[in-house]
C-alpha cells in the first residue's frame, strides 16, 4: 500500500480510537517511500536527487511522526499501534520503549538475541559485520493521548534503498534485514507478521 492512503487510514482509526472505539494495530508493506520526521534539518539527511528517486519510483512524503528519515519499503513489514496511552498506563516515553520491548521479543522468537537498545539512538540494534546494524526502526506520535506511526521492521527489504539517505540521520550507522543476518532461515512476510502480532498482545495487555 502507498505511503499517503495508509496514512489516511491510520488518521481515521486514530479519530475513532479518541472517541472511545476499539484500539487497533495495522500492519502494513508500503511501495517505495522515503519519509521526513519533524526533527528539524531532516532534508540534508536526503541523498538522492530528484531524478535518482524518479528513476527508482521512491516517492518522499513529509510525515508527522517523531524522528528523522527513513525508507520504507517491500520487505518491511510497517506496524501502527493506535491505542490509548492512559489504558496501559504509559507514558509516551515509557510507550516507546514497549514498542521496542514488543521487536525484540519477536526477534527471539525467531533467535535473534544479541540485540542492543541506544538510549541515543531508537530503534533496534544488532551485530552484523562487526558493526551494530539497525534492523527496526521506531517514530511515532501521540495526539490527545493516542498513538500513531510505530515501527518498522526489515524482513526482505532491499537494502540498497538505504543509500539514498542518512538512515535516521545516523552518519556511519547501518541498516540490515533478518533475510541479510540469517539468509535462507530468515521468515517469510507473512511468518514474521504472525510473531510480531503475539508479540504486541503479550506487550500490551
Amino acid at each position: 500500500m502507498a505511503y499517503r492512503p495508509a496514512w489516511d487510514y491510520q488518521a481515521q482509526v486514530h479519530e475513532r480510537v479518541m472517541a472511545g472505539e476499539e484500539e487497533c494495530v495495522l500492519f502494513v508493506e508500503h511501495e517505495p517511500v522515503i519519509t521526513f520526521g519533524r526533527r528539524p534539518g531532516v532534508a540534508r539527511n536526503l541523498l538522492a536527487s530528484a531524478e535518482q528517486l524518479a528513476k527508482l519510483g521512491v516517492e518522499v512524503v513529509e510525515s508527522d511522526r517523531g524522528g528523522d528519515i527513513t525508507f520504507h519499503g517491500p520487505g518491511q513489514i510497517v506496524v501502527y499501534p493506535i491505542i490509548r496511552l492512559a489504558d496501559h498506563k504509559l507514558s509516551i516515553s515509557g510507550y516507546v520503549h514497549r514498542l521496542e520491548a514488543i521487536a525484540i521479543d519477536a526477534l527471539k522468537q525467531i533467535g535473534i538475541a544479541d540485540v542492543v537498545v541506544d538510549p541515543q539512538a531508537p530503534g533496534i540494534w544488532v551485530p552484523d559485520d562487526g558493526k551494530l546494524a539497525k534492523v527496526c526502526a521506531v517514530g511515532v506520535r501521540i495526539r490527545r493521548g493516542v498513538s500513531m506511526h510505530g515501527i518498522a521492521l526489515n524482513v526482505a527489504t532491499d537494502l540498497r534503498y538505504f543509500d539514498l539517505i542518512v538512515p535516521c540521520g545516523l552518519i556511519g550507522r547501518p541498516v540490515t534485514s533478518l533475510q541479510k543476518l540469517l539468509g535462507e532461515k530468515a521468515p517469510s512476510l507473512h511468518e514474521m507478521r504472525e510473531h510480531l502480532q503475539a508479540a504486541f498482545l503479550r506487550g500490551l495487555p
